[in-house]
């Protein structure tokens, strides 16, 4: 009997990139699949969104190989932001001179399944979206990548500059989208309670290297091993 192979949303293998004659990141292999979300933590400047960035196509130096779908990706981020991959970089992913409505039809985002994901934009849609509050604009900037449907959405600190409360009702409803829609989607964040709400798995980067793979549910009981590889005691490492 010849065994299946199950495509995975997003695959990466052996992902070396930095700015220009550095390397910042070494050999990252990481796998999403469908409906998947997978965490990506580590403190400041250990590669995370240097990771992001290389798997979207904006770093011109990169080694390796993308995968979406089983498909191979090529070429810079615009090519690839038009097809299969979503991208939320941190620092709100909107154009603030626009109106929340043109930053929907802009994107190619279906208007109603917007406001269905995040109806307290309704009453929003005529405002510019420079006057929203920081986590209108992340349902913005969310609502116009998920309604896309993107095979794999790349996700840079959600949580940023954002209330506990408002950080919590948007990863709600990023795990309702994964669970809905089976979009694979890569999530950077520093905050462990936060990962530890939403991820199914999380990698744990350090100097520019996965150091540790462990399922979402294990993070807050392993935190003191996290906090190890965060200040690059690794020995310990699972």
């Amino acid at each position: 009997m010849t065994e299946t192979t199950e495509v995975r949303a997003l695959e990466v293998r052996g992902l070396t990139a930095g700015y220009g004659a550095m390397a910042v990141i070494h050999d990252v292999t990481l796998s999403v699949g469908h409906g998947e979300i997978v965490g990506l933590l580590g403190r400041n400047g250990a590669g995370k969104t240097t990771t992001l960035m290389a798997i979207a196509g904006f770093l011109g130096r990169c080694e390796g190989e993308v995968k979406v779908d089983d498909v191979r990706l090529r070429g810079p981020a615009y090519k690839r932001s038009r097809g299969q991959v979503g991208i939320v970089l941190e620092g709100r992913s909107v154009f603030p001179s626009l109106t929340v409505a043109n930053n929907l039809e802009l994107a190619g985002a279906d208007r109603d399944e917007a406001l269905e994901l995040f109806p307290e934009l309704r009453p929003k849609l005529a405002l510019r979206a420079g006057v929203l509050s920081g986590g209108e604009q992340q349902m913005l900037a969310l609502a116009r990548t998920v309604c896309r449907h993107p095979a794999v959405m790349l996700i840079d600190e959600l949580s940023f500059g954002l209330a506990p409360t408002v950080c919590e009702r948007l990863l709600a409803r990023l795990r309702h989208v994964a669970e809905t829609t089976r979009v694979g989607v890569l999530l950077v964040e520093q905050g462990i309670h936060y990962a530890a709400s939403v991820a199914d798995r999380v990698l744990i980067m350090n100097e520019g290297l996965i150091r540790a793979e462990m399922p979402g549910a294990e993070l807050a009981e392993r935190e003191d091993e996290i906090e190890r590889i965060y200040l690059g005691g690794l020995d310990d490492a699972a």
